[in-house]
């Protein structure tokens, strides 16, 4: 496919602009000079093949990564904000994130809470009630007392999103979030998400469960380094530009009332 920057979806609201972004891996350009608008409270997926550029271009908006161009969250140029105050309004949930195994779950999910703390000071009331909030969200409340190294690869999976959570940012950013989830836990990530999208967050994620992706509200499909569409999920244009770079070797079907994308055979 001969990927072109696609037009965004019309939005009332944009909560993270990417202007002009280019990025290098190892002296490799990655990301070529990638401009897109995401809408301020809606859930939108990032999504398409391996080597993409999926996961550089979600650490280039999250701020962790080098880049050319600009980045904008809420209206202001990311560059220009205090760490701690970009922290407080952006989580981020990464893949292979990892933190050490002999804290506990509680302890991983107040990390959450340290853009919020004064320096050395413990925790608020207000802090152990995010947390809390989180664990319970992520069903990890139960466990919130067993070290990390003790928990399998699902339950330490909630544990890390429920640190993100517990952040309780404007914008969250997750990266192959449903590594290591079973699928009732999938299916509870999902609700969760439309959950916050319900009372006003912005969620960015990006997926290799494509029919998982098709849940959100927009799509963002990448095609070597640049984006080939950008467009509602139920979009017949989306389901065009979806099926195309992946070789036509999906299909995007409407079954059950939900998009779905299955194998051609």
């Amino acid at each position: 496919m001969n990927a072109r920057q696609a037009p965004a979806l019309a939005i009332d609201s944009v909560a993270i602009e990417a202007r002009h972004v280019s990025a290098k891996l190892e002296n490799i350009e990655v990301l070529h000079g990638i401009s897109l608008a995401l809408a301020g409270g809606r859930w939108t997926s990032i999504v398409g093949p391996n080597g993409a550029g999926k996961s550089t271009l979600l650490k280039v908006l999250a701020g962790l990564l080098a880049h050319s161009g600009e980045v904008v969250l809420l209206g202001q140029p990311m560059a220009n904000m205090r760490g701690r105050d970009r922290a407080r309004q952006l989580s981020w949930l990464g893949q292979n994130e990892s933190s050490a195994d002999d804290l506990t779950a509680y302890d991983v999910a107040m990390l959450g809470r340290l853009p919020h703390q004064p320096w050395l000071a413990p925790p608020s009331s207000g802090d152990h009630g995010a947390v809390e909030r989180a664990l319970r969200a992520t069903q990890a409340w139960d466990w919130r007392h067993r070290p990390l190294g003790q928990l399998s690869g699902g339950e330490r999976q909630r544990v890390l999103l429920a640190r993100a959570l517990a952040v309780e940012s404007e914008v969250l950013l997750m990266d192959e979030p449903l590594a290591n989830l079973d699928p009732p836990h999938q299916t509870d990530w999902l609700l969760m998400v439309r959950a916050l999208v319900a009372s006003g967050k912005t969620v960015v994620s990006v997926l290799h469960e494509i029919s998982f992706a098709l849940q959100a509200d927009a799509l963002v499909v990448m095609s070597r380094g640049r984006i080939a569409h950008q467009g509602g999920c139920a979009d017949a244009a989306t389901h065009r530009a979806l099926e195309d770079v992946f070789d036509h070797r999906i299909a995007v079907h409407h079954l059950a009332g939900q998009w779905l994308a299955l194998p051609r055979i």
